[in-house]
């Protein structure tokens, strides 16, 4: 097994978790197939560099482009599936994955304009987030629907509609950071 492998079951893991996602619609106990998908998501997703710098088969062109198109592709099927589930509303789905790409696009540009790559955001990175959906996942197993400010609602439109304030929070911050450091770095005389 290589780190090319461990990306493909990575991918196919996310792929199933969307599925997963879109036949908790007719069968809650899917929502558990979604954790297992996660699992075994971050388990390809985490060693496939891991695998390659211990192995010494590093390609850090190849593996930063693969792992990211991967990573892209995997969470439209996340977010495809969480769409048809009926869990949450499609247009906060299309939400959240607005605000990811926004935000890995951020990171991308920084990546290349400043060298500096970052993983995480004020301490959420990839791991966190599996690990915070998983939760989720076990609370909307048996409380799809959440009573706040007076109201009725679907417990991954809250959660949703609170990733997506923070991911834009963090793309406002960050893009604000990288402009400023960019422009005085490259000052007109």
């Amino acid at each position: 097994m290589n780190s090319d492998h461990l990306t493909l079951i990575g991918f196919a893991a996310m792929f199933a978790a969307g599925l997963c996602y879109w036949a908790a619609r007719w069968d809650r106990r899917a929502l558990i197939g979604v954790i297992a998908a996660l699992a075994v998501n971050w388990f390809g997703d985490s060693l496939d560099g891991t695998v390659a710098r211990v192995r010494n088969r590093l390609r850090p062109r190849y593996g930063f482009y693969v792992d990211h198109v991967t990573d892209a592709l995997g969470t439209s099927f996340l977010m495809g599936g969480l769409a048809l589930s009926g869990y949450m509303n499609p247009f906060i789905a299309l939400g959240l994955l607005i605000a990811y790409f926004l935000l890995s696009i951020e990171v991308y540009l920084a990546t290349y304009t400043i060298g500096t790559f970052h993983l995480s955001f004020w301490s959420f990175g990839p791991t966190e987030l599996r690990l915070l959906l998983c939760v989720g996942n076990i609370a909307l197993f048996y409380r799809p629907v959440v009573t706040l400010l007076g109201g009725k609602h679907l417990l991954f439109d809250v959660g949703g509609t609170i990733g997506i304030i923070g991911m834009a929070a963090m793309f406002v911050a960050t893009s604000i950071g990288h402009t400023r450091a960019l422009y005085n770095a490259e000052r007109l005389p």
